[in-house]
């Protein structure tokens, strides 16, 4: 099924054709939204951008235009405003028919080029260290974008890039040998690989030579020792193991866990070449990339004097990787904007090497709690399992007081879903370039732009159709959706403009777009279920209405499960 925008720009591409054939610049026909529902469903600045083209004021076109336009069945009117936008009006009939529609057939995004792989790098945490607050954003925003591009129609690969590999192996191969609580290490094995971790930081103060000694073990890990790699690899299956059990609590699946070992044998190669084609050249024993002055970035250290790699050469390994396994559409990475330089340098560098690649960097801010940030050198970072459990209690104790007659497993259930579910949307609904500060009174309201709200929103409908099922109402599935009210009407084209949002959200890698319209959606079905009687109508409007407000329901699921949030329903 074609998106309306799709069909709309057809007829005008029609229209334009008929009254100028050479016309060729067809950048500049671009249907929107209208910015208020009272002047139109869409509208064009179409008029207003040909005018030098056209040789004519812009109304005179705008005129021209609406005069030519072919009969068709989804646009009612064509409007002039201002100095030649056209607002149009679409035919309440079709909007009917296409609601229909919408649990038959699926929306089609062909004008879309989704041919091939879009691989989408996120989340990234560190071996032997439990994942904390500060991985929450990366996680959750590079799941959406994936669930998001996976609907429109893109082959999407989610892998995470995890750091499997470096110096601090050799510390935690001495901890392990020296400090470990075998104890401790069987029931909580990460958090005890941690405990190790810092343990070796405090012993170097007073025995520095325990760095000599790491860095002896890592050497010997990076040659092969059997021992020393059969540790690594305990410590590698631990965190993944733990990191699967948190990714599994927020509904959140990988494809590949390519960390930095993975990259670390083709490194030596991507040097090679880069000092073959002399991209990179040795300075100061190091060998470095330079960058023209105009492109104003840093010089690029691909190999320290020590011999050492680092993770500029590890990301141009994975290009590479990118490239010769997969058909590549994209390759996106999920990062913070601290990294925004690093990219750079790793994208002009892939360029340089002639890898014709499709890159975006996909960052995001800083999330501080009550105004505080994070930090764990200052020693006050949250654990992202803790900050899961408590989103849970809160949740939990929220639901126990408004419906406290729920089955127990009901109301933990809820809680889970309810808490999860406000603790991502607190983070998806804002733009991702901004920094946030979480709030949990603001994100557990059932007021205002939240997840409980949008829930909430979902159960009240789902709660309407066990009314009906109790006064023995049931859908006919050929009845017609009637648009009798404004109101109906702004609901089913909200509903209906939802596939044209996700493209948007799509595009931008923003998914705080998808949650505005829902949010929207949601605020016009309350209008509508304050105003309009639902099943006290006569018979044919409470089937219409009935139709219309199942669609609702099921466009508000679509859209929380593309921002990785759960429904119930009923709270």
């Amino acid at each position: 099924m074609k998106l309306i925008t799709g069909i709309i720009t057809e007829l005008f591409t029609e229209t334009v054709k008929k009254i100028d054939p050479e016309f060729s610049d067809w950048d500049k026909l671009f249907i929107q939204s209208a910015s208020n529902e009272k002047f139109g469903d869409y509208q064009t600045n179409f008029a207003m951008t040909v005018a030098k083209v056209f040789r004519k004021a812009p109304r005179q076109i705008a005129e021209d235009l609406i005069d030519n336009f072919p009969e068709n069945d989804v646009v009612e009117k064509l409007e002039i405003a201002g100095p030649g936008f056209i607002n149009i009006f679409v035919d309440k009939k079709f909007i009917s028919k296409t609601l229909a529609n919408i649990s038959l057939e699926k929306w089609s995004f062909d004008h879309v080029n989704t041919k091939g792989d879009v691989v989408i790098d996120y989340s990234s945490p560190n071996i032997a260290k439990p994942m904390h607050a500060g991985h929450l954003r990366t996680t959750i925003i590079g799941d959406s974008i994936k669930r998001i591009m996976s609907y429109v129609g893109y082959r999407v690969i989610a892998d995470n890039h995890l750091g499997d590999w470096g110096t601090q192996f050799g510390k935690l191969i001495i901890g392990y040998r020296n400090w470990l609580d075998k104890d401790a290490f069987a029931k909580d094995p990460i958090n005890e690989l941690e405990r190790i971790y810092i343990k070796f930081g405090e012993e170097t103060e007073d025995n520095p030579q325990l760095n000599d000694e790491a860095r002896a073990e890592l050497g010997k890990l990076q040659n092969g020792d059997p021992e020393n790699n059969k540790l690594w690899e305990l410590f590698s299956d631990i965190t993944k193991k733990e990191c699967k059990r948190i990714y599994s609590r927020l509904g959140i699946e990988f494809d590949t866990y390519y960390g930095e070992s993975f990259y670390h044998p083709m490194m030596p190669e991507i040097v090679k070449v880069l000092e073959e084609k002399g991209i990179a050249v040795v300075d100061d024993e190091a060998l470095v990339v330079f960058f023209d002055e105009e492109e104003n970035l840093h010089p690029c250290i691909i190999r320290k004097k020590d011999g050492s790699f680092l993770y500029s050469t590890s990301d141009l390994a994975t290009v590479q990787f990118k490239k010769e396994n997969y058909d590549l559409n994209k390759a996106v990475y999920v990062t913070d904007d601290r990294q925004i330089s690093h990219f750079k340098q790793v994208f002009r560098i892939s360029e340089k090497l002639g890898w014709d690649t499709n890159f975006a960097h996909v960052t995001f801010g800083i999330m501080s709690f009550n105004g505080q940030i994070l930090s764990t050198r200052a020693g006050n970072t949250i654990k992202l399992d803790e900050l899961l459990d408590e989103a849970q209690k809160r949740a939990y104790t929220i639901v126990n007081e408004k419906n406290p007659d729920l089955p127990e497993d009901e109301k933990r259930n809820i809680g889970r879903v309810v808490g999860i579910g406000a603790l991502k949307y607190s983070d998806l609904s804002q733009n991702r370039t901004s920094n946030i500060d979480f709030s949990w009174n603001k994100a557990l309201s059932f007021e205002g732009n939240t997840a409980p709200y949008l829930q909430y929103s979902y159960a009240r409908v789902c709660s309407i159709f066990r009314k009906a099922e109790k006064n023995n109402i049931t859908i006919e599935e050929n009845s017609e959706i009637l648009l009798e009210t404004e109101i109906e009407k702004q609901l089913a084209m909200s509903v209906i403009k939802f596939p044209e949002i996700v493209e948007k959200a799509a595009e931008s890698y923003k998914p705080n777009l998808l949650a505005d319209h829902i949010f929207d959606l949601a605020q016009k079905f309350s209008s509508f279920y304050n105003a309009t009687p639902i099943l006290k109508s006569e018979d044919k409007l409470v089937q219409s209405r009935l139709k219309l407000s199942k669609t609702v329901a099921e466009t508000i699921k679509q859209g929380l499960d593309l921002l990785g949030i759960e429904v119930v329903e009923r709270m």
